[in-house]
């Protein structure tokens, strides 16, 4: 096992490099003058020529990108353009909040997706394997800004059970020590901040969970139906166990391999797809932080925030390889 984890972060390091190439041609691809932006459009052109000088933009563009890999060697991710502060230090508040919102909305999808799929294959061509099929279909095709404008109609403005906007009432504030606010109100001991936290976390969540919701009950259903008309599944059967005992104990670990591939893909993508989300619900994450950043030309912040989101998709490739020899005792690395 150490070998093969040595091996894969070995392997991290080519691709990582091939990111920071690609995402710096294409973010110096996009058209625009930064200067411009940050001073407007009625500054000088001596003004703007000094601002192009002082952040190194007349530089060619290899020497630009090898000052930005030796920074980032150093863990220097810059400094932002538009705010003047560290990105190191304005990213990491973002980055919580959107870690925050994609683990509770995997939540939300495994525990539903796993279970709905597992029942489906259980109890198949029946009434529940029907509705749960076509509940799956719709929720892979449902855009997720319609979904996430209905709930806000429907429980905040008709029903007023959740609020619409926000990670938590702004007027009680809990002090940010992690900036992930589950924990944060926790250790303050603040439990009536807590649900408040809960209750503006629950909309968000369901509209970015549905759609791998959705994915993860198909790829679970089909799974177990491979796995229900095994030999091993039918001995169990003849031997008198639980139906439930012999779906969830000996089924579902051998049907799980695929179905956490998905859960990975789908984490990793939440990470940095988020950005429709964030801005139907007013949540300050880290796509908004980018999607913010590219309509300023902020190109530093465009740069790391894309790196870190690719670093954390790697990582959570090489964590599901990982967990795969958890699940099934057959595989085995070296």
């Amino acid at each position: 096992m150490k070998s093969y984890l040595l091996k894969r972060l070995f392997v991290m390091v080519p691709v990582l490099i091939g990111m920071t190439i690609i995402v710096f041609s294409i973010i110096h691809a996009i058209p625009g003058d930064p200067a411009e932006t940050i001073l407007g459009q009625k500054a000088t052109e001596q003004s703007k020529e000094e601002l192009r000088e002082q952040l190194g933009l007349n530089n060619p563009w290899y020497q630009q990108y090898f000052t930005y890999l030796g920074d980032l060697l150093k863990g220097d991710l810059g400094q932002s353009i538009r705010t003047k502060v560290p990105i190191a230090q304005e990213i990491m508040p973002y980055l919580a909040a959107t870690a925050e919102l994609t683990i509770a909305a995997m939540a939300f999808a495994v525990f539903f997706g796993v279970n709905a799929g597992i029942i489906s294959a259980w109890k198949q061509n029946s009434w529940f394997d029907y509705i749960s099929m076509l509940v799956s279909l719709v929720g892979v095709s449902m855009p997720i800004f319609w979904l996430g404008l209905m709930e806000q109609w429907l429980f905040s403005l008709k029903l007023g059970w959740l609020p619409s906007i926000g990670r938590m009432d702004q007027r009680n504030p809990v002090e940010a020590v992690t900036h992930l606010y589950l924990i944060d109100s926790m250790l303050a001991g603040r439990w009536d901040q807590l649900w408040t936290v809960v209750k503006h976390l629950i909309l968000p969540s369901v509209a970015l969970g549905t759609i791998p919701m959705a994915i993860i009950a198909r790829m679970t259903r089909s799974s177990m139906l491979e796995v229900m008309n095994s030999d091993y599944v039918r001995t169990a059967k003849a031997k008198g166990l639980s139906q439930f005992f012999v779906v969830y104990k000996h089924a579902l670990k051998n049907a799980f391999i695929p179905v956490l591939t998905v859960i990975g893909l789908q984490t990793g993508a939440l990470l940095g797809g988020a950005v429709l989300t964030e801005t139907i619900f007013a949540w300050p994450g880290v796509g908004r932080y980018i999607y913010e950043a590219i309509s300023s030309r902020d190109y530093p912040v465009i740069q790391s925030g894309i790196l870190i989101i690719a670093f954390l998709f790697v990582m959570i490739n090489l964590m599901v390889d990982l967990l795969y020899a958890a699940v099934d005792p057959r595989i085995r690395y070296r």
